[in-house]
């Protein structure tokens, strides 16, 4: 299993994500009903991820370090999400114009392949001299 996956699978109950995240329960619910963090749901009680917590703790730096309040902080989220689906997206696009580079690459490739070698060197004024003997025909 991956570090992402394990950052995201619901471990923890509200009181021990609380205890991790140096918060109090009711905030975790509070974060919760602004839409700050989604814990998952198991057997209808709320478990929280490494993720969660580690998002609580960054919640907790803006508003407490730097004075942002919650509904800023829902927008500097937002923002980071977007961001981070945007990078996703340029390393995909950057993934296929490689192969498309690649696949011109190897068709320009197999066009100079294609090429005839056969081309035969004339001296200067060597075809003039056949035209006019009549060597091309008319």
């Amino acid at each position: 299993m991956d570090a992402k996956k394990t950052d995201e699978e619901p471990v923890y109950i509200i009181s021990v994500a609380a205890r991790l995240a140096d918060v109090h329960p009711q905030t975790l619910r509070i974060y919760e009903r602004k839409g700050l963090i989604s814990p998952a749901r198991v057997h209808n009680r709320r478990r929280y991820s490494e993720a969660d917590i580690q998002r609580c703790r960054l919640i907790q730096e803006l508003t407490q370090e730097m004075g942002v309040n919650l509904a800023g902080v829902k927008m500097i989220m937002d923002m980071r999400s977007r961001i981070e689906g945007m990078r996703a997206r340029m390393k995909s696009l950057e993934e296929e114009l490689e192969g498309l580079r690649e696949d011109v690459e190897n068709r320009v490739q197999e066009v100079r392949e294609s090429f005839r070698n056969d081309i035969v060197p004339v001296q200067r004024g060597e075809i003039m001299l056949k035209r006019r003997t009549g060597f091309f025909g008319k």
